[in-house]
């Protein structure tokens, strides 16, 4: 079964670009920048961001289909806890993001939203109470 989130990958026609934007948003340099890929170790539990040249869609190498591939935003959305979504989707959108799904209380403290990084990837933002009570965190009220 199911063990755990182990790599999020996206696609990117710019990887120059998207080793910037990235490293802005995570606060680290890559771990793992090679031609074609790039791959941040990030949050709590250090899971694996890769960042695919967007020139391999559809070759071997490829694990999801590209933006380019679909026409639009693509891909399976991975959702990744923060502490204040309106806040992160707030900085996201500043850094050149488009809001995707505005945030949306989902009721019992869930709060997810999704953004579409320049490259045309959907980046999902959510606050999870699950997430915290696993970590051993108790959430402050109204979150």
């Amino acid at each position: 079964m199911l063990r755990g989130l182990t790599t999020t990958s996206f696609y990117s026609p710019d990887l120059p670009a998207t080793k910037r934007w990235y490293t802005e948003l995570f606060g680290i340099p890559p771990y793992m920048d090679t031609p074609g890929y790039l791959e941040w170790r990030i949050g709590d539990h250090q899971h694996e961001f890769g960042v695919i040249d967007s020139a391999y869609a559809g070759s071997e190498l490829a694990r999801t289909p590209s933006p380019d591939a679909v026409g639009g935003p693509a891909g399976a959305v991975a959702f990744w806890h923060v502490d204040d979504v309106p806040a992160v989707v707030a900085k996201l959108v500043a850094m050149g993001a488009k809001e995707h799904d505005a945030p949306r209380d989902r009721g019992e403290g869930f709060i997810t939203a999704t953004v579409v990084d320049p490259w045309g990837n959907v980046l999902g933002v959510m606050h999870n109470p699950h997430y915290l009570a696993v970590l051993g965190e108790n959430p402050p009220a109204g979150r």
